[in-house]
């Protein structure tokens, strides 16, 4: 199917140019002679590109490419004008024209603007294809009251330029919910730059936030750009913002406050023009009394709090998720898609998921590649999701102390298998114990 082009021009002896050497280029060609005429035929036959005159009877060219853009902001529109002057291409520029050509025409120059022009397009739609399906991936996925909220809290902030604080536990998706903000900004054009604050050393944070000039310090060899420098005209994600130390904290509020910096050994200032989505899974005010997060910065990112739930608050949403979770796991293993039994499933429910979303992900992701049958069943799943926990009620009813110790013990190492993802070497580094300590008293368990 070939590209049609709309020709809009009074003077019959240019439409009959342009249309015979627009064919022989392999274009399809319509015409109008006025720009009422030209609506009609734009809303009528589709054309992928306009061709427009600006001095035509009835409605000028100006006109017409106002009420084109207003009906169909995307079509691209070539002005060809006999009285072409700045002041005109400048406004047909600032209205949306692509291109503005003058008589008599040069057609290599014609055939040149509309083909650039069309491939301007098809990158338009590429790039609005690739941005839909990144806010698909991006999504919040679940249907449960609290996320409903959370969706619509991200709605009404999202075309804002309003800087978020995002608080939540670890795994509940505070990144997710960052780029999905960003997505559905109008930045999304420019890059998000994620920063973990809590994976980068005290003494590298600053050159990783600001840059650095060609030996500023021993191992600076080139001049770098800083994150904020890469996120200019987009958005910064700083994560984990309770880990930063207080005196990064301190340049940071002062970057933010001043909109300017300067690379670690330099000596100009950079100017950034930035959106700040802060995140943390710490308690800030508690942060703050302990004399570990600086009030002021703290009051300078919370200009919109975002509260994303735990798992556990929201189980309703774990049939959905599990269902996407089979679905990625089955693609990126190259295997059949699994199910999940009823039961198997109750249990899913039943479990409080301390690692939230991050930990049901890489349970189905394992259960996936570990079970041989196309059917996940209850007997499948670790035994430390269906283990009735010893709660403290349970445990100061017990009469023999020797028996409590035990039962908090085996509850205790239990609930800390399950934050550390049934990871026994991780397991025993948290807590002070020796690996085979936690493998004995499984092993007893399971007796």
């Amino acid at each position: 199917m070939f590209p049609s082009i709309l020709i809009v021009d009074d003077e019959p002896s240019i439409i009959q140019t342009l249309s015979g050497l627009l064919t022989d280029d392999g274009f399809d060609v319509i015409s109008a002679s006025n720009g009422y005429e030209a609506l009609k035929r734009i809303d009528t036959e589709s054309p992928d590109l306009v061709l427009l005159d600006i001095w035509m009877p009835g409605i000028d060219g100006i006109e017409t490419l106002k009420e084109i853009k207003k009906n169909h902001p995307v079509l691209p529109v070539i002005i060809i004008t006999g009285h072409g002057n700045v002041e005109t291409a400048v406004k047909a520029t600032k209205l949306g024209a692509y291109d503005l050509i003058e008589k008599p025409l040069n057609f290599d120059k014609v055939s040149v603007s509309i083909n650039n022009a069309l491939n301007f397009r098809r990158l338009e739609e590429e790039n609005r294809y690739l941005r839909k399906k990144t806010i698909e991936r991006h999504s919040i996925s679940g249907d449960s009251p609290l996320v409903r909220a959370l969706k619509h809290q991200i709605m009404t902030i999202a075309p804002t330029d309003s800087w978020v604080l995002i608080k939540g536990e670890n795994g509940t998706g505070k990144e997710l919910v960052a780029r999905t903000i960003h997505q559905l900004s109008n930045r999304a054009d420019s890059p998000m730059i994620a920063v973990n604050c809590a994976a980068i050393p005290e003494s590298l944070i600053e050159s990783e936030l600001f840059g650095h000039e060609k030996g500023s310090f021993p191992g600076a060899n080139t001049k770098k750009r800083g994150r904020f420098e890469l996120a200019n005209g987009g958005t910064i994600f700083l994560d984990e913002i309770c880990d930063m130390g207080l005196s990064t904290q301190a340049k940071i509020l002062r970057v933010l406050d001043e909109k300017k910096f300067q690379r670690v050994g330099g000596g100009r200032d950079l100017t950034m023009d930035v959106r700040v989505i802060a995140a943390t899974n710490k308690d800030l005010e508690a942060e703050i009394a302990a004399g570990r997060f600086r009030e002021d910065l703290y009051h300078r990112l919370n200009v919109v709090p975002v509260e994303v739930p735990p798992l556990r608050l929201r189980t309703e949403d774990i049939p959905i998720l599990t269902d996407i979770f089979l679905k990625e796991a089955s693609t990126s293993n190259r295997e059949n898609r699994k199910t999940i039994d009823p039961d198997a499933m109750a249990v899913l429910t039943a479990y409080k998921w301390p690692g939230n979303i991050r930990e049901l992900k890489n349970l189905i992701e394992r259960m996936t590649i570990l079970v041989q049958e196309e059917v996940i069943y209850a007997r499948d799943l670790p035994p430390h999701l269906s283990a009735k926990k010893s709660g403290s009620d349970e445990i100061f009813s017990l009469d023999d102390l020797k028996a409590a110790r035990k039962a908090f013990e085996l509850a205790y190492i239990t609930q800390k298998l399950s934050d550390n993802d049934q990871d026994v070497g991780q397991t025993a580094s948290t807590i002070g114990v020796k690996p085979g300590y936690i493998k004995a008293l499984l092993a007893k368990r399971k007796k």
